[in-house]
């Protein structure tokens, strides 16, 4: 049995959960455009496991959305992952943000899935998967463009899913393609992925361990 608590900070929800051979137990989560993570994601751990009526001694492994999205977000879930694996002495288990977000999707409706996440500007996150879920395309930041993700939609029906779905719904008008722009990275859909990676015993190194920012981290000057 493997009891893994998971943990979402790459964007706005603040999400944590618990899950027992991959099925979810428990859930609390807070989208809130405030990232309010600092405040809210020891809390949520603490009521969630509580919630289980489980201490974080029973837990066997953390696992974390390790990106891409926000630089603070992503910082502030690693930093207390890392944290609970070294206070409790269990692996660190890292999923990749869009894959999860990915999951969400119906994948007998559609040929490609297109999980994207809200960049600046014009600019988003991106990664294609097909319906068995298996990646097909390598994650990138990229402008979207009338092109984009042309390939796919030549060949079969795609659906863009996520925060960055809506900005491609101002260029891409294909009869191919279809929007979902309400899908957020949940640590729910994190379950059944980190007890794969747990029985296959994939886990990160704790020292060493860094978020997948994708990008260089650019400090925002407020206006004057």
């Amino acid at each position: 049995m493997a009891l893994i608590l998971n943990l979402e900070t790459a964007t706005t929800n603040c999400s944590v959960s618990l899950a027992r051979d991959g099925q979810l137990i428990a859930l609390k989560e807070h989208n809130s455009p405030n990232y309010s993570h600092s405040e809210q994601l020891h809390v949520f751990i603490d009521e969630v496991v509580k919630q289980a009526s489980l201490r974080l001694s029973d837990l066997d492994a953390i696992a974390i959305s390790k990106g891409p999205g926000s630089y603070t977000g992503l910082r502030i879930g690693v930093s207390a992952a890392k944290g609970l694996c070294y206070a409790l002495e269990i692996p660190l288990i890292s999923i990749a943000t869009l894959e999860s977000m990915a999951s969400q999707a119906d994948p007998q409706a559609v040929d490609f899935i297109v999980p994207l996440l809200d960049a600046r500007r014009m600019e988003v996150y991106s990664a294609v998967f097909d319906k068995d879920l298996k990646q097909v395309r390598d994650t990138r930041a990229e402008i979207v463009s009338e092109s984009s993700f042309e390939v796919f939609w030549q060949k079969g029906k795609v659906l863009l899913l996520g925060s960055g779905a809506e900005k491609c719904k101002e260029v891409l008008c294909h009869d191919h393609i279809s929007f979902d722009e309400g899908v957020v990275p949940s640590s729910s859909q994190m379950a059944h992925l980190a007890y794969e990676k747990y029985k296959s015993s994939e886990f990160e190194d704790v020292a060493y361990f860094e978020p997948y920012y994708l990008k260089d981290f650019i400090l925002q000057q407020k206006k004057k």
